[in-house]
């Protein structure tokens, strides 16, 4: 954490940095705090206790106590304390509906951040306050000050924030009857309260001066072009995500999954992980244990309950496999099953990793494209369904697991073992990991001297330096 003087000093640029409370975006912020402050710019990163805590916890990519060496202060604030129910794997939806009273609860960091805003006024010439998008009512009144501007954060694909406007600026030429078929309705994908608290939060966007994107223009550029017509001001600053791994020598305090990796062969394991957010049945869980055992292919299979709103209470559900099923998996040396916080992006870039199958929320679809790895989609709520479109009808660097169409359905284990084969073992996979791999480079260029991301990080900065 940054000392006192260092923080409250005059400079000429303070950022405040506003995340939405659930994983997928805490560490999106966290990763653009690291950015920002890499310009000698003062960061503070604000969010509650609990989810700080959290977003410091499972920093990943980048070393951790490398933050003690940044100008990065973070603030914990306190809200009402909230009753959050347990993760239930048998609801009617996938979304994770009992994170929703930790949302509504961060609502109230409203009067905390104006105070903390009020306070950094005097101290710099111009305080920006860049806010997740869903957390526009918590930085309303940065238009009180003579100096603050706002900036929303979208941490998520421009494919689902453009396919709102194709009917007004027109459709882009990627897009094909097909693709417009199977665009799904709202309805399907989040939940009454969701789309209320969000339809809250757009009340709001008036304070915003711009819009920033994790993502760049290798990916999503047609979409991009779409958001241009709509918006003032927008950057694509993606990816966030560590986008070079070094591998450590010190093999004592290396993962041990990642010492399993070492000695597989190139592109021959698929990583299986469906993120913080998605809770399945045992049902589905054993008929994936036993798609992944018939498909014959090597796999790490990350096995663990959704989060809780407090991630760091102890009272989690253990996913139960099939009697001996993780003993005879680890001795024959098929895969290995790990149930606790993975380093997914130390997964993806490791030479043995050639495929992932994912719920497909923003942050993995950034990872394994950056990392060249192409995906095995299994979209649970929320943006995923949109994203795993965009990875196997846009992009072409994915095969589908679950079919939006059939959510309500138990996804059988032929099928799952089918397409794991595909994906891993077949000329069409080895198709898609070639264009995935292209598309990776093509991302690590874009962050580079000179590339697209680059020169629009580069643009933000001079902007808020103006």
């Amino acid at each position: 954490m940054a000392s006192h003087d260092e923080a409250t000093k005059s400079h000429e640029v303070i950022v405040v940095l506003v995340p939405f409370p659930a994983q997928g975006h805490l560490n999106q912020l966290l990763h653009f705090s690291r950015h920002i402050s890499s310009h000698k710019i003062p960061v503070h990163y604000v969010s509650t206790i609990i989810h700080t805590r959290q977003a410091k916890t499972r920093v990943h990519g980048w070393d951790p106590v490398s933050i003690s060496n940044t100008m990065i202060q973070f603030h914990e604030f306190e809200t009402p304390t909230f009753e959050s129910p347990l993760p239930n794997p048998h609801a009617a939806t996938k979304f994770p509906s009992h994170l929703q009273p930790s949302f509504e609860a961060a609502l109230f960091l409203r009067e905390p951040v104006a105070k903390l805003l009020s306070a950094l006024s005097p101290t710099a010439k111009r305080v920006v306050v860049i806010h997740d998008y869903l957390m526009a009512s918590v930085i309303q009144d940065v238009a009180s000050l003579p100096n603050g501007e706002a900036y929303s954060f979208h941490p998520v694909s421009t494919f689902i924030f453009s396919a709102y406007v194709w009917a007004i600026v027109g459709t882009p030429v990627e897009i094909d009857d097909e693709i417009l078929k199977r665009i799904p309705s709202h309805e399907t994908t989040s939940t009454p309260e969701l789309r209320e608290f969000t339809n809250r939060q757009m009340e709001h966007q008036k304070y915003s001066s711009g819009a920033i994107f994790n993502t760049c223009r290798a990916i999503e550029a047609p979409f991009l072009d779409v958001l241009a017509k709509v918006n003032a001001r927008q950057w694509a600053i993606g990816p966030l995500n560590a986008v070079q791994i070094l591998n450590t020598s010190n093999e004592q305090h290396k993962d041990k999954c990642l010492q399993w990796l070492d000695n597989q062969a190139p592109d021959s394991v698929i990583f299986v992980s469906f993120g913080t957010t998605t809770s399945l049945t045992d049902e589905q869980i054993h008929a994936l244990a036993i798609g992944l055992e018939s498909s014959g292919q090597k796999f790490i299979w990350v096995l663990r309950d959704a989060d809780k709103g407090d991630i760091f209470t102890v009272d989690v559900r253990v996913c139960e496999l099939p009697e001996g099923y993780e003993n005879r998996i680890e001795s024959s040396g098929q895969g290995k099953i790990l149930r606790g916080w993975a380093p997914q992006v130390e997964i993806l870039a490791h030479a043995s990793t050639g495929g992932f199958m994912s719920h497909c929320g923003w942050n993995s679809c950034m990872e394994s494209i950056t990392m060249g790895v192409p995906l095995a989609t299994w979209p649970m709520h929320s943006d995923q369904p949109f994203n795993a479109l965009l990875v196997t009808r846009v992009l072409k660097i994915g095969v589908v697991v679950m079919d939006w169409a059939c959510r309500d359905e138990l996804v059988e284990s032929l099928a799952i073992e089918k397409s794991v084969r595909m994906l891993m073992a077949s000329i069409e996979g080895k198709e898609m990991r070639k264009r995935a791999a292209e598309l990776g480079d093509a991302v690590k260029k874009s962050v580079a001297e000179g590339g697209d991301t680059r020169r629009e990080f580069d643009d933000f900065i001079a902007h808020i330096h103006r």
